[in-house]
């Protein structure tokens, strides 16, 4: 993904042109670069303040010679570096070709032939590394880049010496939760065997579309890689024995790189025959595409001493996207192609949309053999970060995701239009009637724009909403709710900045009348760092909820929805409260209920608790609740860990999930659904209906969708994950 350069970036590094931002991240910069001969690379640089720590030194240090020592066939090749200079450097080539995620993303999961071919590579590659004694520490699919050629590892930041632990006190978090070996994970030694897990973790989601241990908190992963089995559902048969051999939790029972080799080649022609057509053409395009860019340097801030470096160029887009992340290398490896693909995508609206080649599908009328209903239709989806909660809006539901606003209709999900203007899930929001989307000014004078879109159409429903002096990009302004005849953002004063400390200052919760197109009031609030929030309108009021700057409170607050005056606040002891996503609080006319340590309630008239539920034993006691037909229902974390319904008006238990003679782990961060005749409980791999009058789970219907919402018909379940979305009968 190309960003504009800065109106203070350097022109050039050493003998290198700069032409384009291709990340930022806390530890430095990456841009794409072109030598004097015409070469394009991928140039990162160290932050001014960790140059000078010689810590940090020595871990540049150590990446640019593991990025050597995996060479140009399996790594992104070192074409200069100087890790002495004032400004660290690292110069290696750009590599044309996606990262594993996003090639799996684009077309599913990939076929065995090809996932073969990758693995045979990738351990190739891995016994290049440790033949010098070195380990990776990282294998990711973001960290493997596929091209014709064969895949690439990349950012090589937390590899070390094996057996050596001087650094690992300093720089990036040692590995990633997700793909760690268990010995990693529990803080030992990582060594060769420990790549070889992470390897086998990288296959199994090449061949699935998801990990061997799931998702979720850091804490669940790491716990799970430790003493779960890993989740092989969808992996060929033939691949079924090597890779669970792989993820033994003993390292000496695993393969090594050159048994992995030998049982994986297939010895028949080249890398690419093995590659599906959909990824050779993605890889293809990005060829091209770095060729087409034209280099943009954005203007100096009208209030900044620091002079631009050459003369701005202005923007040709109507946003200039950006992307940050730690990973730098792994970015770099995405380059242009990221870009590419998001600018081909033109915003679409209206009923002369093509529906996407890659629709739902419908599913025969069968059940599974615990009873579980068929799904009602399946689709497709991109959605990494799963940030909100569907958004129902007149008869369709909307789903904000990676890389665009989707609306499907909830009967057959087809896709009705979508719009890829929207970056961001806070960019959206709805009053139930209409889509509300967010926009503003990269450059020039502040101001938040909003469209109001039809629901089922997505053409504009109304004059676009101006409210000047506000910055209205996806990183100054996010949409909260709407309600009572206003609509509510949380924005910054002022124009748009790409220096986080201005980022910092000049916050308001602000209303805005959609009729009027007119600032209804607004209230200043101090920045703590952390987004996003999380709102309803109830009554007269708003109820607004978030992560405290702490990591360890929620603060929520009541404000008059007509002056925004604040009416009650109070802090929450919920350490794990950033695991809340927006659309779930749980609000009925009495009361706001909220999990963690203890189930409580919060009276909304001042804020004061109500009842409360649950010694208090453990942070995470409770999981985020849901209310409906005066009752309260949570996951609750006991011996037995299952579903809660208490009284609303007293919490006082009503009844609590059995036992059902099945392992069921549940999701506690995402919030139940109810229905007529089942209570339906989010747990790892599915969605468990449990039947109120004997307080057992009577079937699980298996998805990976994390945030599952009613449809205005109260006749189906509609869900979400980070590659599919589903509808299920609601009983």
């Amino acid at each position: 993904m190309l960003s504009p350069l800065t109106h203070d970036d350097p022109a050039a590094v050493a003998t290198y042109r700069l032409l384009a931002r291709l990340g930022s991240g806390g530890m430095g910069t990456v841009y794409l670069a072109r030598t004097p001969g015409g070469r394009t690379v991928a140039l990162k640089t160290v932050h001014a303040r960790l140059a000078t720590d010689p810590a940090f030194r020595s871990r540049f240090r150590l990446e640019t010679d593991a990025a050597r020592i995996i060479g140009a066939r399996h790594g992104a090749a070192v074409v200069d570096a100087d890790p002495l200079a004032e400004t660290p450097w690292l110069a290696t080539e750009y590599v044309l070709g996606p990262p594993l995620d996003d090639a799996v993303a684009l077309g599913g999961p990939l076929p065995e032939p090809t996932v073969r071919a990758l693995g045979a590579a990738l351990a190739g590659a891995l016994a290049q590394l440790h033949s010098s004694d070195v380990v990776h520490r990282d294998l990711k699919p973001s960290n493997v880049l596929v091209t014709a050629y064969g895949p690439k590892i990349i950012d090589f930041g937390i590899a070390r010496a094996a057996g050596d632990d001087h650094l690992t006190r300093t720089g990036a978090a040692a590995g990633t939760p997700a793909f760690m070996s268990p010995e990693q994970a529990s803080g030992e030694e990582h060594t060769p065997a420990g790549d070889v897990f992470a390897l086998a973790g990288v296959l199994v989601f090449a061949a699935t579309g998801h990990g061997p241990f799931g998702t979720g908190s850091p804490a669940d992963l790491l716990y799970r890689v430790r003493y779960a089995d890993p989740d092989l559902t969808g992996v060929p048969e033939a691949l079924l024995p090597l890779l669970t051999a792989c993820l033994s939790k003993d390292p000496a029972a695993r393969p090594t790189t050159g048994t992995l080799t030998n049982h994986l080649h297939d010895g028949h022609g080249e890398f690419a025959d093995h590659l599906p057509p959909l990824l050779l053409t993605d890889i293809a395009r990005r060829a091209t595409d770095v060729w087409l860019h034209a280099p943009h340097r954005l203007p100096a801030p009208a209030d900044s001493t620091t002079p631009a470096t050459v003369a701005s160029t202005p923007l040709t887009r109507r946003r200039a996207l950006t992307l940050g992340g730690g990973s730098l290398l792994g970015v770099a490896g995405a380059g242009a192609g990221v870009w590419a693909w998001l600018g081909s995508r033109d915003t679409t609206t209206g009923a002369g949309v093509t529906p996407s080649p890659t629709g739902p599908t419908a599913i025969p009328a069968t059940t599974a053999a615990d009873g579980a209903p068929a799904a009602l239709w399946k689709g497709e989806s991109l959605d990494r970060e799963e940030k909100t909660t569907q958004l129902l809006a007149g008869d369709v539901v909307g789903f904000a995701e990676t890389v665009s606003f989707r609306v499907l209709d909830p009967k057959n999900g087809t896709e009705l239009w979508s719009d890829n203007t929207v970056m961001e899930p806070h960019q959206v929001t709805t009053d139930g009637t209409s889509f509300y989307l967010s926009d503003g000014n990269y450059e020039g004078p502040g101001a938040l724009k909003i469209r109001t879109l039809d629901p089922r159409t997505g053409k504009e429903a109304a004059r676009t909403i101006e409210v000047k002096g506000f910055d209205g990009t996806s990183t100054g302004t996010q949409l909260l709710t709407a309600g009572g005849g206003l609509l509510f953002a949380a924005s910054r004063r002022g124009n748009h900045s790409t220096d986080p400390d201005v980022n910092e200052t000049g916050w308001h919760l602000i209303a805005v009348n959609p009729r009027t197109r007119k600032e209804v009031w607004r209230q200043a609030y101090e920045w703590d760092g952390v987004r996003p929030w999380l709102s309803q309108v109830i009554g007269g009021r708003i109820i607004l909820g978030k992560n405290s700057g702490d990591l360890k409170s929620f603060l929520v607050q009541a404000r008059g929805i007509q002056t925004g005056r604040l009416l009650w606040q109070r802090r929450l002891p919920l350490s794990d409260s950033s695991n809340y996503i927006p659309g779930q609080l749980a609000i009925d006319e009495q009361h706001a209920y909220f999990g963690g340590d203890r189930l409580r309630a919060l009276r909304l008239t001042d804020g004061k608790i109500a009842w409360e539920y649950g010694s208090g034993t453990a942070t995470t006691s409770y999981g985020v609740p849901a209310v409906s037909g005066g009752l309260v229902y949570a996951q609750e974390n006991r011996a037995t860990p299952g579903l809660l319904a208490v009284t609303a008006d007293f919490g006082i238990r009503r009844w609590e999930e059995r036992p059902a003679g099945r392992s069921l782990t549940p999701a506690f961060f995402t919030a139940p659904v109810v229905g007529e005749r089942y209570a339906y409980a989010p747990v790892r791999g599915g969605l468990s209906a449990i039947d109120p009058d004997t307080g057992r789970s009577v079937w699980v219907f298996p998805t990976d969708a994390s945030r599952f919402v009613i449809d205005k018909e109260r006749t189906r379940i509609i869900g979400a994950g980070e590659t599919s979305v589903v509808a299920i009968p609601l009983a």
